[in-house]
């Protein structure tokens, strides 16, 4: 568990990380250079989830040896099922990771939504939906790893 008090916004108590994979965690179906790293120091604290339309077939390769679940998700209606998702594992516990029109709903629903501009671009209703933008997952999960800087970007 994580918790971070964010003065003049909220306390968050964070259970579950939750993340898209193809333009989150991976470009072209292949992981990031320095995604391992953190998730593996993520998932001391966190229970990872990965959620994929598994657009390469990649992902089960690529998320060896990493402690996280995944989730492959239908082709049709993607934003609703990850968003059913985070709901079933109780969305006020969890942080959401993308930057797709179809992690929008899921960005909402989360205790704190964290959309990402990337190679791939980020989609202006994941933009709109998420609490906190980050240029890369890097920067997004060190966040989590070093959660005073998020309070710093956060508080009211």
């Amino acid at each position: 568990m994580l918790e971070i008090d964010v003065p003049g916004w909220k306390t968050l108590t964070l259970k579950h990380l939750v993340l898209d994979f193809n333009g989150t965690l991976a470009l072209d179906g292949r992981l990031l250079p320095g995604v391992r790293e953190r998730l593996d120091i993520l998932a001391q604290q966190l229970e990872i989830h990965v959620l994929t339309a598994d657009t390469f077939g990649s992902v089960q390769e690529q998320m060896r040896k990493i402690a996280c679940g995944f989730c492959i998700i239908p082709l049709t209606e993607q934003a609703k099922a990850k968003a059913a998702y985070l709901e079933n594992l109780g969305s006020s516990g969890c942080v959401a990771v993308g930057n797709g029109r179809n992690d929008a709903l899921m960005l909402q629903a989360a205790a704190l939504g964290i959309a990402l501009l990337q190679e791939e671009g980020a989609a202006a209703q994941a933009l709109a939906a998420a609490d906190l933008v980050c240029r890369s997952i890097c920067d997004a999960l060190d966040l989590l790893v070093n959660p005073l800087r998020m309070s710093a970007t956060l508080r009211g």
